[in-house]
């Protein structure tokens, strides 16, 4: 099991214990914010379960059936979990609206309350291991659901702040107003996690700063060569796919432009972790005059 799904594992244990805490904090005090809070906490219980399988599925080395590489699994998992997070905010705006019509009465809120804030605590630590880890490791999947509970950690403090607004002042209309207001958010960060896993799907391009970045290594390292053009990039999980077509001399031998091609994809696998290079060599009867100007 590789790092990525050894974390993957731990979210589904973290996301059990802060669901169970959660509950435990509805159950004792009733409230429909409290409650809105566990919903998302069962969001991200089966979200850490569609992570660990997308991750592990995911790290499966390219065959026949799938030459390049199985990445896209965690694309597919981040918009499950997109999906789920609607469905979610939709179950708690119900809840909220059937408590609006007949306002509850808190019982226990200090117990409820101090539960509900030590579930908060833990998915603030696991959330920021989360993002930093999923960076280093380049994968949607954690970043997805690192996002994920950090919004939930915001949710949560607006939950308990509200929650111990509404038992001090008895004005218990606040219970279901702020579910809905945690609904709302909730949809908001669903649609956005959807968005961004459908562009991952889409084959979209990695950032203006990567691509210009991988511009300046061609430049900087393809010496020997006329230039280089049509250059395409995309991102696949932790696979960032570079692709380009070089023009060198006519009168090149064959080894010499290997070599330029080596030097270029060993300073581009040393700069951007997990390149897969196809370097296409032309004649310089192919130049275009544009694209990437070589140093």
């Amino acid at each position: 099991m590789n790092q990525v799904s050894k974390i993957a594992l731990g979210s589904i244990i973290v996301g059990v214990a802060v669901l169970a805490l959660k509950f435990a904090a509805y159950w004792l005090t009733g409230s429909v914010a409290l409650y809105s809070d566990a919903m998302e906490s069962i969001v991200n219980v089966a979200a850490a379960f569609a992570a660990f399988i997308a991750v592990r599925y995911a790290s499966k080395p390219a065959d026949q059936n799938h030459p390049y590489g199985h990445h896209k699994a965690e694309y597919l998992a981040a918009v499950l979990e997109g999906v789920m997070i609607v469905l979610a905010a939709i179950a708690i705006l119900i809840e909220a609206w059937h408590a609006f019509r007949v306002p509850r009465v808190f019982a226990q809120p200090g117990m409820g309350l101090a539960i509900n804030a030590a579930a908060g605590v833990l998915n603030l630590v696991w959330a920021r291991y989360l993002i930093v880890s999923s960076r280093s490791l380049r994968s949607p999947a954690l970043y997805a659901d690192g996002k994920h509970l950090m919004i939930d950690v915001v949710s949560s403090a607006a939950v308990i702040g509200g929650f111990a607004l509404a038992a001090w002042t008895g004005w218990m209309i606040l219970d279901p107003l702020l579910a809905a207001a945690v609904a709302l958010n909730v949809l908001w960060s669903g649609w956005g996690l959807v968005r961004q896993s459908v562009g991952g799907l889409m084959d979209e391009a990695p950032g203006p700063e990567i691509r210009n970045h991988i511009r300046e290594i061609i430049s900087q390292h393809a010496e020997g060569a006329l230039e280089a053009h049509d250059l395409r990039t995309r991102r696949a999980g932790q696979e960032t796919f570079i692709d380009f077509h070089l023009v060198v001399p006519g009168s090149m031998a064959v080894a010499d432009s290997h070599e330029i091609c080596d030097r270029i994809e060993e300073a581009l696998y040393a700069e951007v972790p997990g390149s897969i290079i196809t370097i296409h060599v032309e004649p310089e009867e192919k130049a275009k005059h544009s694209g990437i100007v070589v140093v």
